[in-house]
């Protein structure tokens, strides 16, 4: 379940910012029946950030809510310069149970390896319309990952799962490792429901999508997470 993502105060007050909403939200996508969490801690002015104290408090307050994993961001606009990026997490004092990494992104590998040199799972982001397939097929680090993440950028309903269907032939094998499956905005819905035909892991909330797959507003993770699970259920029962 991903809680926020980049998103702000303009996509909603439903979207959770601070740690202590973060937490609240959490609580509630995870009594819906989320099993993990993502997350992408701000700063008090609503900004990604991989700062060791926005970090940890996000981090603090979620974990005193749930008992599932915690995982963080570490996405190149929190921190564009790689070396400085890196220098952040190896910063951290509280530490993630993982962390999603861009594999296109300038630095990802050197991110990856630190994240593996603290102990912190790495979620290999492999995004749609970019190069990130082919570079982790021949990372020495891909058989270490935690897993992958197939991120389809496609945010059209009518082509999400043909893109879908694409980025996973293009990932092959990948190490061996597992694989989560998820979209964005109006593909976020089929492409879930794609993961339930095939058995795939995936992840639902509003990160990825506002929208509840009848167009109306998602009020809540838990809203999403809840739908979320009863369309991964019905598409394992069609497929």
């Amino acid at each position: 379940m991903c809680l926020n993502g980049p998103r702000g105060a303009a996509d909603g007050a439903m979207v959770p910012l601070t740690p202590q909403a973060s937490a609240e939200s959490a609580a509630e996508a995870v009594a819906a029946g989320a099993t993990d969490v993502h997350v992408h801690p701000k700063t008090p002015c609503g900004q990604d950030s991989l700062s060791p104290r926005v970090v940890a408090a996000t981090l603090e307050a979620i974990r005193a809510r749930v008992p599932v994993p915690v995982g963080v961001t570490t996405g190149a606009w929190t921190e564009p310069d790689p070396a400085a990026r890196v220098e952040r997490v190896r910063s951290w004092t509280v530490l993630p149970d993982h962390a999603s990494v861009n594999w296109h992104e300038p630095g990802a590998e050197e991110v990856a390896a630190a994240l593996i040199g603290l102990g912190v799972g790495v979620e290999a982001g492999i995004w749609s319309g970019t190069d990130a397939a082919a570079r982790f097929a021949v990372s020495p680090l891909g058989p270490k990952v935690l897993r992958v993440l197939a991120e389809v950028t496609d945010p059209a309903a009518e082509t999400a799962e043909d893109t879908a269907r694409a980025l996973l032939a293009d990932l092959g094998s990948a190490h061996g490792r597992p694989v989560l499956l998820h979209g964005e905005d109006a593909g976020a819905w089929p492409v879930l429901r794609l993961a339930g035909r095939l058995g795939l892991a995936t992840r639902v909330g509003l990160e990825d999508t506002l929208l509840m797959p009848d167009g109306q507003r998602a009020l809540s993770n838990a809203r999403l997470v809840a739908e979320g699970l009863a369309q991964y259920g019905w598409a394992q029962r069609s497929s």
